[in-house]
């Protein structure tokens, strides 16, 4: 996914370090760097992708998979999710971050752009830290709602300083980053929104927010505000270049305008939208109006599953679906979104999404020898993968120079333990958030 759209065939990736040294045919590779290495791995029969890049996650949902089945998105978070979110102490929000984390490095995903949490942020990060993953997580912002659990009101100024203690802390791990998160506009009041704006412009701080997913959502949007969800962020202050902003399904083309304009990141979530009937994003219509869009999961509880390929199938099928046009949103313009413009959604577009010397080793191998990838000859366009990769496919991941995954298991953390840990936890989280 270089600047050129390179496809090397019978080729070969130098590491060293966190950074790719050198990209090429193999035997070129050998000639110019000769054959000792400390580790070489085989990847015969194998393709080396760009690490996937996800845009927009809740880590910390992750152990409320199942959990919240066939609701539309206000009743989803208000008879579930915030529940559950307000019943998680730091033991379970470790670890159900780190399950997520765990799905997503074995799914071929190496960064992320996760939304955090209003509790218990520092078990996030030291889940991103432990699990070897590449992420950007967030203080989550919520100082009004109807029916929101009183534990996750907070004072929005008190919130910003203990954001800004987060940053210092972990920020400059090498792979970790901070953002902040106000939920949306109707968990936040216009004071917080503008005082968050203002004090990420300040720090040079990523914010991240939901709009427009919902029609229910808008409609209560316009009917506080006066305005529609987008319309009322760029008078808070919120959209820019450095914010990135999860689904947009329901803005009109003024909106589009209003994104591309101000260099506003759009994060498209195509399960997400179609679970809980919120609806089909314009995003052909975004991308060719030069709005930068990417792809994300979203939550475990309402897609139900946290792997990239499947989204980027959904993203260019629904398209080609709704539009009546199989031209529209090609695979390669789809791995685009999950990998360069991923990167630049994160602020990292100079550091990851491609595979080229000088940028960061994130790197994934996926495995050909399969039934459902063969036959892959060089009469198959290689870019069709995107229509039949699954998760199971990556043998290998590699993050900032380090293997994390091999031979499909992931080798920083014991997955078995946390699976076991979580499904102790559990009960105890579903009792507190039923009494709620």
């Amino acid at each position: 996914m270089d600047g050129e759209g390179r496809i090397v065939r019978d080729g070969a990736i130098v590491i060293e370090s966190d950074r790719i040294r050198a990209v090429g045919r193999d035997d070129e590779i050998v000639r110019e760097w000769g054959k000792e290495f400390d580790e070489v791995i085989e990847a015969r029969d194998k393709v080396a992708l760009p690490g996937l890049i996800q845009s927009h996650v809740h880590l910390v949902q992750t152990a409320f998979r199942g959990l919240a089945e066939e609701l539309e998105l206000l009743d989803w978070l208000k008879e579930r999710i915030l529940p559950l979110e307000a019943s998680l102490g730091p033991s379970e929000t470790y670890y159900s971050s780190l399950l997520g984390c765990i799905e997503l490095l074995k799914g071929g995903t190496t960064a992320v752009l996760d939304f955090g949490s209003v509790k218990h942020v520092d078990m996030v990060f030291k889940a991103m830290y432990d699990s070897g993953i590449r992420g950007i997580t967030g203080k989550v912002l919520m100082d009004k709602g109807e029916g929101v659990p009183e534990e996750l009101i907070e004072d929005c100024g008190e919130a910003i300083k203990e954001g800004l203690k987060l940053r210092d802390k972990w920020v400059g791990r090498g792979r970790l980053g901070f953002a902040f998160s106000p939920r949306f506009a109707l968990s936040c009041s216009e004071r917080c929104l503008k005082e968050v704006a203002a004090v990420s412009r300040e720090y040079g701080i990523r914010l991240h927010t939901h709009a427009a997913e919902n029609v229910n959502e808008e409609r209560e949007v316009e009917r506080e505000t006066g305005l529609t969800n987008i319309r009322y962020l760029a008078k808070v202050g919120v959209i820019g270049g450095d914010t990135v902003i999860a689904h947009c399904v329901w803005v009109d083309e003024e909106e589009v305008s209003l994104l591309a304009k101000t260099g506003t990141h759009v994060v498209h979530c195509p399960s997400t939208n179609l679970k809980l009937g919120s609806g089909v994003a314009k995003v052909p219509f975004m991308l060719n109006r030069g709005v930068n869009v990417a792809i994300g999961s979203d939550g475990a509880p309402c897609n139900n599953s946290l792997d990239v390929f499947w989204e980027m199938k959904l993203a260019s099928l629904i398209h080609k679906g709704v539009n009546l046009n199989p031209k529209l949103m090609p695979a390669r313009e789809v791995l685009k979104m999950a990998t360069v413009n991923g990167a630049k959604a994160l602020g990292l577009g100079d550091e990851i999404g491609s595979l080229e010397a000088g940028k960061k080793a994130d790197l994934i191998l996926v495995d050909l020898n399969k039934a459902h990838l063969s036959p892959f000859t060089e009469a198959q366009d290689p870019y069709s993968l995107i229509y039949s990769l699954r998760a199971s496919d990556v043998s290998y991941t590699i993050v900032n120079g380090r293997v994390v995954v091999r031979e499909g298991s992931i080798v920083t953390v014991r997955e078995g333990e946390v699976i076991k840990v979580l499904n102790e936890y559990l009960p105890r989280v579903v009792e507190e958030a039923s009494l709620r």
